[in-house]
């Protein structure tokens, strides 16, 4: 395994490609979950797990399911079934072990089964071409990417509580204008490499 090939993965997907911030996946949940740092890092820690391992799983059905029986086609629907029973894991193990970042989540929590950068990483890994490893490695950063963006952004809301925000920018509308400004700070790292 070229170890070039995976630190490349690996800053394109947390930096030059980020899924939030360059790609503008997953939305929904950083814009929802990104008031509070703690619970920003509680939802970058499950999209984690569930990117990384979804990766890993969605290859290999697609690699030893999918491919051998002609099924390619329905790789969308297969992944998201897999998605779907791997978050379910998540829900009832944090429901379980940790109930304050459970209730915290709420609702975002399952729409991580939705959530288009978790199937966004699945179905890039077909269309890159990246084995097993390359897929994981890939979710993984992706992952931490998108942490990342939560964590950056929730630290600037928090900000933003003590500041003087005119009525009309109360909100939402300056939630969208900080995201648009975070966003452009990521796209200076376009140049960084051939990706």
């Amino acid at each position: 395994m070229d170890g070039y090939k995976l630190m490349v993965i690996v800053i394109g997907a947390l930096l030059v490609k980020n899924f939030v911030l360059s790609q503008f996946l997953g939305i929904c949940p950083f814009l929802g979950v990104s008031k509070k740092l703690s619970t920003a890092l509680g939802m970058g820690g499950a999209v984690i797990f569930v990117m990384t391992i979804a990766s890993g799983v969605t290859r290999l059905v697609y690699d030893y399911l999918l491919v051998p029986f002609g099924l390619q086609y329905l790789d969308t629907i297969a992944f998201i079934l897999v998605i779907a029973a791997l978050v379910q894991l998540v829900e009832v193990v944090l429901k379980r072990f940790v109930p304050p970042l459970y209730r915290a989540l709420g609702i975002y929590l399952p729409l991580i089964t939705t959530n288009c950068a978790v199937l966004g990483v699945a179905l890039l890994n077909i269309k890159e071409g990246y084995n097993l490893l390359e897929s994981m490695v890939y979710g993984f950063s992706g992952g931490l990417g998108f942490t990342l963006a939560l964590v950056l952004f929730a630290g600037v809301r928090e900000r933003m509580e003590y500041c003087d925000i005119p009525k009309s920018f109360e909100g939402l509308p300056i939630a969208l204008i900080a995201a648009a400004l975070v966003s452009l700070s990521f796209f200076g790292f376009q140049g960084l490499m051939g990706i």
